[in-house]
């Protein structure tokens, strides 16, 4: 049934299908535009600011300067060159707006292939910025009795955390770094509201799990590691291992990768004592 929630829209930069690390299952996941922390490890610098970013391949550029050419095109206007011009196809635009009804329609298709645990995974960027337009497209893709999963780092307002929440039917909620400070440094924001969703997400009773990003010299230590498993307590936990290509997109978006790789710690798994690890 059609309704105004088909026609709430918002900002996504890519749709990956076949994912199987978002949630359980087999799913499709969509990436949600902007995100409000700046991880200096973050692998989706294109997901960062809210607004369409452009992106080009310099490394493969050949300085023929095709793309410097005035041009009519509209969608070019906002970038001072042209997207369409460049003989090797090293221009693009990572955002694009999409109707929430539009976009669970195209996904619609996949549904025999999610199963009874898969499903669609809101994720970014953070979809928390994008509350309405989460909300929506988690209504319209139950419409098409497609489960949805949401990924987020849990910085937000509590009030709109909950009402996210319940359109929601599994959480994967990224745990970082339980110090204030460091958290700070290295991702531009404090935890305190993180925490806050956190103990939230735990009484809520919504099926979740924690993801802890093993960042060498940042939070695979050992006082990071024992302080976010009593965080996490008797929760399910993921350790998800670093991505050594994570700053490969960074010359694209014109932006410069600030982190540099350190040699990992072992980690002790008997840290986890108040958790469950799920492999």
């Amino acid at each position: 049934m059609f309704n105004d929630t088909h026609l709430v829209k918002g900002t996504i930069f890519d749709v990956k299908e076949f994912t199987v690390h978002d949630g359980p299952g087999v799913r499709t996941t969509v990436f949600f535009k902007g995100c409000p922390l700046s991880c200096i490890w973050c692998h989706n610098p294109e997901g960062m600011d809210a607004a369409p970013t452009l992106m080009v391949r310099e490394a493969a550029c050949t300085h023929c300067g095709a793309c410097r050419t005035p041009c009519v095109h509209e969608d070019c206007k906002p970038y001072g060159r042209c997207l369409h011009i460049c003989p090797r196809g090293l221009i693009s635009v990572a955002g694009r707006e999409v109707a929430a009804g539009e976009l669970a329609g195209k996904l619609a298709p996949s549904a025999p292939l999610f199963g009874e645990d898969g499903g669609v995974t809101l994720s970014g960027g953070e979809p928390l910025l994008q509350p309405q337009f989460a909300m929506a497209l988690a209504d319209c893709l139950h419409e098409h009795g497609i489960r949805t999963a949401l990924q987020t780092s849990g910085f937000a307002g509590g009030d709109t955390f909950a009402a996210v929440l319940a359109h929601i039917d599994f959480v994967l909620f990224d745990l970082k770094l339980a110090d204030d400070a460091a958290h700070r440094r290295y991702t531009g924001v404090s935890n305190t509201p993180i925490h806050r969703n956190l103990a939230y997400l735990k009484r809520s009773g919504k099926p979740h799990v924690f993801r802890i990003p093993l960042i060498p010299g940042i939070t695979d230590t050992e006082e990071n590691l024992s302080a976010l498993a009593v965080l996490a307590g008797d929760s399910p936990v993921e350790l998800m291992p670093y991505n050594p290509y994570a700053g490969a997109k960074y010359p694209q978006v014109g932006r410069t990768f600030l982190y540099r790789e350190q040699p990992p710690h072992m980690v002790n798994l008997s840290l986890f004592r108040h958790a469950r690890l799920l492999k």
